[in-house]
């Protein structure tokens, strides 16, 4: 397997960063620390402080494009420098959410990956396999795929029964079927511990993007239980605490301080292990 396969570049994250944690990007000019505004200037200042006081500790960074397409064609042109802030040892995944016909998922990934220069994007499955396909055909490029989210309301849709079991578990098999690189993974909510069980025991070899930790609520420490009894791997990802740890003038050490508490809680995890059960 060639070492630039993206499930090579996510396992080497993580490696590097010595835990699987992913921080949020999502920019609310509401609130930001007011110092700084509310402008493209104001927004491109708050994510440089927090990427540089924060990129030696995490895996990865997903910013989420609706807070940045708000802002117009300075908000994407910002967009598109995060990659280079970020630097070579983390990932970049773009939480775009993307999921059209193949033509225009076609313009979607060359946007993205080209353009933006994003290591992954989260898709919707809506449409099927085969329009996905230019976000998974190169090997160096992943795709998460929307599973068992971690929103209020999405169980209306996504427990749905197909036959006997819930909608969630199809796509999950499903998404294993569409991939022809190691680069297919799966969204799904720490909020939901019963489903992260049953979707990680059907599917371990895809790797998990993992929000919901944090201020939504959800278990860390069980997802990390049952992502070790299945062998999966699993990207954590955390925003608001992280991001909005402080309004004031401190916000980018607050930011890092918050996130020196995740590592050791997860790192404590790692060394006391507790059921996932």
């Amino acid at each position: 397997m060639p070492q630039n396969d993206f499930l090579s570049r996510l396992t080497g994250a993580i490696a590097r960063a010595g835990v699987p944690l992913c921080i949020g990007l999502d920019p609310d000019p509401k609130l930001m620390p007011a110092h700084l505004g509310s402008s493209a200037k104001g927004l491109r200042s708050f994510l440089t402080a927090l990427i540089e006081a924060t990129r030696d500790l995490v895996a990865a960074y997903k910013p989420n494009t609706a807070f940045f397409e708000a802002y117009g064609p300075e908000g994407w042109e910002i967009l598109a420098e995060l990659r280079d802030i970020i630097g070579p040892n983390a990932l970049m995944i773009a939480d775009a959410k993307r999921g059209d016909v193949e033509h225009t998922n076609d313009a979607y990934a060359r946007a993205l990956f080209d353009l933006v220069k994003a290591d992954a994007v989260t898709v919707s499955p809506y449409l099927g396999g085969a329009p996905l396909a230019p976000f998974c055909c190169r090997p160096d490029k992943g795709m998460f795929v929307l599973c068992a989210t971690s929103n209020a309301g999405a169980e209306e849709v996504q427990d749905l029964k197909v036959g006997a079991r819930p909608l969630y578990l199809e796509i999950a098999r499903l998404a294993k079927q569409w991939q022809i690189h190691p680069n297919v993974g799966l969204v799904v909510g720490t909020t939901k511990p019963d489903a992260l069980h049953e979707i990680a025991a059907l599917v371990p070899d895809l790797p998990l993007l993992l929000p919901g930790g944090g201020t939504q609520g959800g278990d860390t420490r069980k997802a990390m239980g049952i992502l070790r009894q299945t062998g999966s791997l699993g990207l954590f990802n955390f925003s608001r605490q992280v991001i909005y740890a402080s309004n004031g003038m401190d916000f980018a050490l607050r930011a890092r301080a918050a996130v020196e508490k995740i590592r050791e809680e997860m790192k404590s995890e790692i060394r006391n292990p507790r059921s996932g059960k």
